[in-house]
């Protein structure tokens, strides 16, 4: 259901939307947290099995149903120096999201995250992305988007974090911390694409817009009420840092 969420600078935005949005904008100012959307924030525990924090910059790649509000909660997440909306599961002739939008590429659309380990450990990534990014128990969609590219699943970028996410959502599981079982995927060796601009930072730049004020807003407002230790007031953004 691409059309559903379509990039303002795909489409003209009518008075009536525009409208809806502010009234939208409005009541969520008086929202009690955690906030209320169409995926709400579950609280989970930490992973028992995380990575030792090393010196340097790693890399984490999600994929949870639409990468605007993905990117949208992770660029709030302290230690990060990046968060990039794009694709990945599929080759690089398909990584378009016209044609990711058919499902029929084995494309995700997913964040690639690079962070500093001494900083958020990619266990805390992981209880983020399970507790506040998405719901993992929607089996190829994510609320109103239907389709294997809106699939959740992690890629993993080696052996190590393929072992910490099997242990957590085995450990989640066991818990019982969800009403149904996690259904996020594990894939590896798979190449990550970066999306096209007008996709990059689209939460921050479009506030207002309806899709992002229910659907992805409120993840923003649940991670800084659950993890405020992990919250950044301001994110780290693709097209800033492509300017500077």
């Amino acid at each position: 259901m691409t059309g559903i969420r379509e990039p303002i600078a795909r489409r003209s935005t009518s008075f009536a939307r525009s409208a809806l949005a502010a009234l939208i904008l409005a009541a969520a100012a008086l929202w009690q947290t955690p906030a209320i959307s169409a995926e709400e924030a579950v609280v989970i525990p930490p992973p028992v099995m995380d990575e030792k924090p090393a010196a340097g910059t790693a890399k984490a790649i999600f994929a949870g149903g639409c990468f605007w509000g993905v990117q949208g909660v992770f660029q709030h997440v302290k230690g990060l120096t990046s968060a990039v909306s794009g694709y990945a599961g599929g080759d690089k002739d398909t990584a378009v999201y016209e044609t990711v939008g058919t499902g029929r590429t084995g494309h995700a659309e997913a964040v690639e995250i690079t962070y500093e380990p001494t900083k958020v450990t990619y266990g805390q990534l992981l209880q983020v992305y399970f507790s506040v990014a998405h719901n993992p128990t929607q089996l190829n969609y994510q609320g109103p988007d239907r389709g294997p590219q809106y699939r959740s699943t992690i890629f993993a970028e080696n052996d190590a974090q393929k072992k910490i996410a099997e242990s957590y959502i085995a450990q989640l599981d066991k818990a019982k911390v969800f009403p149904e079982p996690i259904v996020t995927t594990l894939e590896t060796g798979k190449t990550f694409y970066p999306a096209e601009d007008y996709h990059q930072d689209f939460l921050t730049l479009n506030p207002t817009y309806p899709y992002i004020v229910y659907n992805d807003l409120p993840k923003v407002e649940n991670l800084k009420t659950l993890f405020p230790d992990l919250y950044s007031d301001k994110p780290v953004l693709v097209l800033a840092a492509n300017k500077s």
